[in-house]
This record gives C-alpha cells, sequence and structure tokens, in this order.
C-alpha cells in the first residue's frame, strides 16, 4: 500500500506542473521527439529536460534513444493509478453523501 501511495504521489507532483501537464498532454496523441516537445515553451533546453526528468521518475513518460534523437511516449499504467485514486476518492465521499441524506430524512421525519 505503502508503494501504492508513493507512485500516486509521483503523479501528482508530477502533475501538478503546468509544463508538465501539457507534455502529458500532447504524448497522448502519439510520441514525440524531445525537440518536438520542447517547441511550444519558452524555456532553456535544459529546464525543459528538468521537466522530463520529472515525468519519466513518476513514470508518466518513457523515452528511448536512437541515435541522437530521443523519443518519449506516454506510460498510460501510471496515469490509470491517478484515475484509481480518484474513483476511491469518489465512491467514499458518495457514500457520505448517501449517508448524510439518510441523515437528513431521518431527522426531517420521512
Amino acid at each position: 500500500m505503502a508503494s501504492q501511495s508513493s507512485d500516486v504521489d509521483l503523479v501528482f507532483h508530477a502533475l501538478a506542473d503546468p509544463t508538465r501537464r501539457a507534455v502529458v498532454q500532447r504524448l497522448g496523441k502519439s510520441e514525440a521527439t524531445v525537440s518536438e516537445l520542447a517547441a511550444p515553451f519558452d524555456m532553456a533546453l535544459p529546464s525543459f529536460l528538468k521537466h522530463l526528468s520529472v515525468l519519466e521518475k513518476s513514470r508518466l513518460i518513457a523515452s528511448r534513444k536512437s541515435g541522437r534523437v530521443r523519443t518519449c511516449s506516454l506510460q498510460r499504467d501510471s496515469l490509470m493509478a491517478a484515475e484509481r485514486w480518484f474513483t476511491e476518492q469518489r465512491a467514499l465521499w458518495q457514500n457520505r453523501y448517501d449517508n448524510l441524506d439518510g441523515l437528513l430524512a431521518t431527522l426531517s421525519g420521512e
């Protein structure tokens, strides 16, 4: 359980930054080279590579190198971990709301 929690923590940390979210969104369409990913951003390449490093550590993306070209791809399994967390939270809160509805109905004499 602790490992799953730390995995989700890494994903949420990575997605907390708008640049990294934009990269994940772009990679959701197709693989891209580092140059293609960096092009829309007004930052130096070393700064952009730090963003990619955070995404790789969170396992949201993977990269492979062919010659001098590094290509990145989205790793959907890590996104699924965040989705599972949201699903669990949604179910927890829905149960709480259902309990509150029951309590209010009891208090109002229904």
